[in-house]
This record gives structure tokens, C-alpha cells and sequence, in this order.
């Protein structure tokens, strides 16, 4: 199957040919089809399968038929990051057609926006608080709306935009093709689809597992040898793009500068962050100027940053579902990934959890040399701040009963050795 099959538009399959798509990802192929036909779709996806195009393409292809200068699609997303990423792939798959897309979120000066928006567009890419403010000063008007898609629904459940959608749904037109896009469907999830979706189409592609190209691994540890073993699995093992991910973002600005005075390549992407920062940070990520991102939960969603070889819990997730996002940033698009994990004792029954949704027992490993349950590293590189105690501590910790069992190099994640150790460490 190829896009020829969709007969879209001319100009929107020229934008296709520019961006070199050949054939459609497995949500393109069953999305595409019920969202031409105007049905009302929900979409249950990971990240980086291909979903911005599933709706970008017909919507495109919808309004490049009617009237312009007025806006026709809205399109929600959590995070700036993500509008701007959704924005930039209607003006790639768009750029025949001519339409006029503008970005509205939170964190810069509302003015530039609100001028775009007077001089007329077609599409809103918006995130839900600043939209609510151009709503207040009647700066945007959405009376005449036709498609409203909702991206990441389970990510805005999580940041609590909730309230906010339903607000923002209270100004929009009953009558209208509404198309919803999530990587897990929670209680709260699914009762907004039943609000907002009208006899949907459901369209699922792994959503509940994560890729199949991604290799897992588990490094017990103790927590305040965290940092020096993050080290040490950075030093051996082969990596293009790292992405490091932290509970917390003092510990994702402590952890990036550390690992920049070591000297690599590292920055920190965490909600302190000014939009101008946030970024350089990216776009640095993006272009190879900065190797290894450390980052929060919350501050990485809406990253798409497509060749990601590692990523890294320094801290695990707080869900399993959280893990599958986390880990869905690498092994895209067929390329094979790896997801390490820095486990401590008091993560025991999070790692069953995460072992549950995996099918299977994540390989335990620790770095050859590597003593993980000695002092903190010193110097530049002191442990950051340990997290609080949970359940009791007269428990043996994983960590202490790996200490003394084989090694394993880190390696790429598919390429294992085993080899007795001495104390020293191998470089």
C-alpha cells in the first residue's frame, strides 16, 4: 500500500513526495481512511508512529476544498513542544496547499499571536491554557470549526487540562468531525471519549506494549551511586543520542550540569526552563551540538527527536504506562533501541509492574568493574540528593545482592559478555 491510495489532493500529495514519505506507518493506513470519510476517530498509538500525519494529511486534504482565511481546524496539544512539532509537519506536508497554520501556547508574548490570528488561518495548533486566554479576549474565533483533534489525550489528563478541554468545548460547534489520540486510555480517558466522540472509529496499534525494536535492561544499584553509574554505563557503552530521565527537575538540572563538567555533551530540558532555553536545549539535542538530554516526565512530553539510541531511567517511572512513553522515544521507525534502568531496592514493585506490561523478566546487569553499593563519587560528581525511604529498610536491597553476582558489560543491549571481577574497573 502507498499514499496513492488515499487519493489526496495534488498539492498535499506533492507535500508527501517533498517529505519523502513512501508508504503509510500502521495508524496512517487505518486512520487515514475513516477520518476522509469524516467519522470521528479515536486513535490508541505510542509515540513515533507516525499519528501526526494520520490527521494532518486529511485535514489538509479537507481544507484545501473550502473557504479560507477563517479557521476550519483546531488541534490541542499538551505541551509547546508538541504544538510546535505538529506545526511544522502541516507546513512540511502543507506547503503546496498554501494553508496557513499558527501556533498558540503559553510562555511567550501573546501579541505576535493574536496579530496572526487577525490577518486570518485556517489552522490553530494550540495548547489548552493560552487558547483559553485568546477565548477571553475573543481573539480567536472558532464559531465556524470543522475538525478538532485532541493529541495526547492521556498526557493532558496527566498535566490536569481536563477542565480546561472541557471548557475550550463549551465555545466550539456540536456539529463537527472530532478525532482523538492517545498512547493509554485511563478511566478519566475514556469517559471523555464518550463526551466528545460521536459513534467513533477505533483505531489501535500497540498501545499497550512498547516497541518490539527496544531492548530493556535493569542496573540494580544503590540510590546514591546513581550518578556514578550512570556514568560508567555512559563511558562503555555505545551510544549516538541519550536521553536521561529524572523524577524531579532539580535533579534533571542538578544531573545535566554534572554530567557536562565530566565532560560530555549534556544539557537539562525541566519546567524552570524560559521557552528561549527550552529551546536551545532541543534544538541542540536535535542537531548533535548536546548528546545526552536530561529531562522530567512533563518537560519531554511532545519531544519528537526521531534517532534517540539509549534512553535512560536515572530515577524509574512512577507507572508502568510511564515507562512505555519514556521508552517509546527510541526504537522508532524500525531502528532498534535500548532502555536501561537504574533500579534501587524500593523499586521492586514498580519493576514487577513494568515486567508485567513487558511480558517478560527485564535482564538484570551490572557494569563489569563497577562497585554499586561503594561511596558516592566525590568532586564534581556527588550523588544528587537521595530520594526518601519507602517501605522498610531492614530489606536486602536488589542492589546488594547484585553486587556480587556476574558482571555484564552494557554494551549495545543485544551484544552481551560475562566476565569475573577484581574491583578494578575495565576501560
Amino acid at each position: 500500500m502507498n499514499f496513492h491510495a488515499f487519493n489526496f489532493h495534488p498539492h498535499v500529495a506533492a507535500g508527501i513526495s517533498a517529505a519523502g514519505f513512501a508508504t503509510p506507518t500502521p495508524i496512517q493506513a487505518k486512520a487515514i481512511p475513516p477520518v476522509m470519510q469524516g467519522r470521528d476517530v479515536m486513535g490508541l498509538a505510542q509515540t513515533g508512529t507516525g499519528k501526526t500525519a494520520a490527521f494532518a494529511l486529511p485535514i489538509l486534504h479537507r481544507l484545501k476544498r473550502g473557504p479560507r482565511g477563517r479557521i476550519r481546524a483546531l488541534i490541542v496539544a499538551p505541551t509547546r513542544e508538541l504544538a510546535e512539532q505538529i506545526h511544522g509537519a502541516i507546513m512540511t506536508l502543507g506547503r503546496q496547499t498554501h494553508l496557513r497554520s499558527v501556533t498558540v501556547y503559553g510562555g511567550v508574548s501573546i501579541n505576535p499571536q493574536v496579530a496572526k490570528l487577525r490577518r486570518g488561518t485556517e489552522i490553530v495548533v494550540a495548547c489548552p491554557g493560552r487558547l483559553l486566554d485568546h477565548i477571553a479576549r475573543k481573539t480567536v474565533d472558532l464559531s465556524r470549526l470543522e475538525v478538532l483533534v485532541l493529541d495526547e489525550a492521556d498526557h493532558m489528563f496527566d498535566m490536569g487540562f481536563l477542565p480546561d478541554i472541557r471548557r475550550i468545548l463549551s465555545h466550539l460547534p456540536t456539529k463537527r468531525q472530532t478525532l482523538m489520540f492517545s498512547a493509554t486510555m485511563p478511566a478519566e480517558i475514556r469517559r471523555l471519549a464518550r463526551e466528545v466522540l460521536d459513534h467513533p472509529t477505533t483505531v489501535q496499534i500497540g498501545a499497550t506494549a512498547p516497541a518490539d525494536t527496544v531492548s530493556h535492561a535493569l542496573y540494580p544499584v544503590e540510590q546514591h551511586r546513581k550518578t556514578a553509574m550512570l556514568v560508567e554505563l555512559l563511558r562503555h557503552t555505545d551510544t549516538k543520542s541519550v536521553l536521561v530521565f529524572t523524577r524531579t527537575k532539580h535533579r534533571a538540572r542538578s544531573l545535566g550540569e554534572k554530567l557536562g563538567r565530566t565532560g560530555f555533551k549534556a544539557t537539562s530540558l525541566q519546567g524552570n526552563l524560559s521557552q528561549k532555553r527550552r529551546q536551545a536545549a532541543l534544538d541542540g539535542f536535535r542537531n548533535g551540538t548536546f548528546h545526552i538530554l536530561v529531562a522530567t516526565d512533563v518537560a519531554a512530553r511532545g519531544i519528537d527527536v526521531t534517532r534517540v539510541s539509549h534512553v535512560i531511567n536515572y530515577d524509574i517511572p512512577d507507572t508502568a504506562d510511564a515507562y512505555i512513553h519514556r521508552i517509546g522515544r527510541t526504537g522508532r521507525a524500525t531502528r532498534n533501541g535500548d532502555a536501561f534502568t537504574l533500579a534501587t531496592g524500593n523499586d521492586k514493585a514498580m519493576v514487577r509492574a513494568i515486567e508485567q506490561i513487558l511480558g517478560s523478566r527485564m535482564e538484570h546487569r551490572t557494569v563489569d568493574g563497577f562497585n554499586c553499593s561503594g561511596p558516592a563519587l566525590r568532586k564534581h560528581m556527588a550523588s544528587s540528593r537521595p530520594l526518601k525511604q519507602r517501605g522498610p529498610r531492614h530489606k536486602p536491597s536488589m542492589a546488594k545482592k547484585a553486587c556480587n553476582q556476574k558482571r555484564t558489560s552494557p554494551g549495545s543491549g543485544r551484544k552481551k559478555s560475562t566476565a569475573w571481577v577484581d574491583g578494578r574497573t575495565k576501560r
